[in-house]
């Protein structure tokens, strides 16, 4: 099914014409204030900057390179205990959008007087690179971005096997994917629909060659999330496998610290809870010959993946903090795979619908509890 969009040209390249759109919004009082990145003074990072001012937009970077704090996490930050008194819009990639929609169902992000605003995203670079090699990766990026390169070996791993990398349920959408000179924004709700009427832009272009465009990308990501999938699966497989995967780990839990779907004010595995006393643990040390620290690492990653693998969106935050090098995005992204797949769920794509097991319904119990049953062993029972 087609639909019709704002033809917009991309003459000036689509960070100008985004500006553009931003400027207008606020000149008309669409919205109040605009959520934007701009690069930090010492040129090696972005923040998320809230404003209201033309020229601050003229030096914000729309569609940057990296992604330093998952936008998610910065819409939390400004929403988390209310949606405030002004109209705000923010553009951001789309595993940031769905992120912050997996937020606002789980009551950590209010998305009332937000506008959410999603591009076409040939992938970020690795934050560890941009920091050593700046201002080349910031080139090899603009370069990605101004030749609509979405297999562009220099982004995140997680990028290369992104398959919602176009669209999302963003009110607003800008297009580019396959497009030569021009590019579609188009609605995906009706907040973007109003938006666009208020300010005048006809929807007359017609999305079939953006969508085509982006099924052939879609499909060449696809073929290569599987083959990423048949590589990590024997790494995670098995407590043996686990356990070697994450030996190096380090219980820095950075990879918590930048997930936006880790939202718990305090993890259990920070807390006083788990801190054993020094008795306890030498008696534990002497009964098994010895015991290794930091303590709990499997657990910490056992239990990450249980707490948010319905709500992982494949981000790559997790990948970009890890001091030593553990794949953790790859795994996560092919444990939540695994896990939404088993529930029919798809993290983050849609508005409509509970996170599953937030929400039960009468006959879901039954479904849970064949599942458990056919994921025994044969010859075990369950009751």
């Amino acid at each position: 099914m087609t639909k019709k969009g704002v033809k917009i040209s991309l003459e000036k390249g689509l960070q100008n014409q985004i500006r553009d759109f931003f400027k207008k919004g606020l000149e008309k009082g669409v919205f109040d204030a605009v959520i934007l990145p701009v690069r930090v003074p010492g040129k090696d990072s972005y923040a998320w900057i809230l404003m209201n001012n033309a020229k601050l937009i003229d030096q914000a970077n729309p569609v940057p390179p990296v992604m330093p704090v998952q936008g998610a996490k910065a819409l939390k930050a400004l929403t988390r205990k209310g949606n405030g008194i002004i109209n705000v819009a923010t553009i951001m990639r789309s595993c940031e959008i769905r992120a912050a929609i997996e937020l606002s169902k789980l009551n950590q992000v209010n998305l009332e007087k937000i506008t959410l605003v999603s591009y076409d995203c040939p992938g970020a670079v690795p934050m560890k690179g941009y920091n050593r090699i700046p201002e080349e990766m910031e080139k090899s990026f603009q370069n990605a971005l101004a030749g609509k390169d979405f297999a562009n070996d220099k982004m995140k791993e997680v990028c290369g096997i992104c398959v919602d990398f176009a669209n999302s349920p963003a009110d607003l959408h800008f297009g580019f994917a396959g497009m030569e000179n021009d590019g579609i924004l188009f609605s995906n709700s009706d907040k973007g629909t109003a938006i666009l009427d208020t300010l005048k832009m006809k929807c007359s272009e017609d999305d079939s060659q953006w969508k085509n465009s982006v099924n052939i990308i879609k499909e060449q990501k696809s073929k290569n999330r599987i083959e990423v999938y048949k590589s990590i699966q024997p790494e995670v497989e098995g407590l043996d496998n686990l356990q070697t995967t994450f030996a190096k780990c380090i219980g820095c839990h950075n990879c918590q610290s930048v997930c936006p779907i880790c939202y718990c004010r305090q993890c259990y595995f920070d807390s006083s809870a788990s801190k054993q006393t020094a008795d306890y643990l030498q008696d534990k040390a002497k009964n098994r010959g010895g015991i290794g620290f930091p303590r709990d690492k499997i657990m910490f990653q056992v239990g990450r993946m249980a707490h948010m693998s319905l709500s992982c969106v494949s981000c790559g935050q997790c990948m970009d903090a890890c001091p030593v090098d553990i794949p953790v995005a790859k795994i996560f992204s092919y444990v939540a795979a695994k896990t939404q797949d088993t529930f029919e769920y798809h993290a983050g794509t849609t508005a409509d619908g509970a996170v599953p097991l937030k929400v039960y319904k009468q006959d879901e119990l039954n479904k849970i509890h064949e599942l458990i049953k056919n994921a025994e062993p044969q010859g075990s029972q369950h009751e």
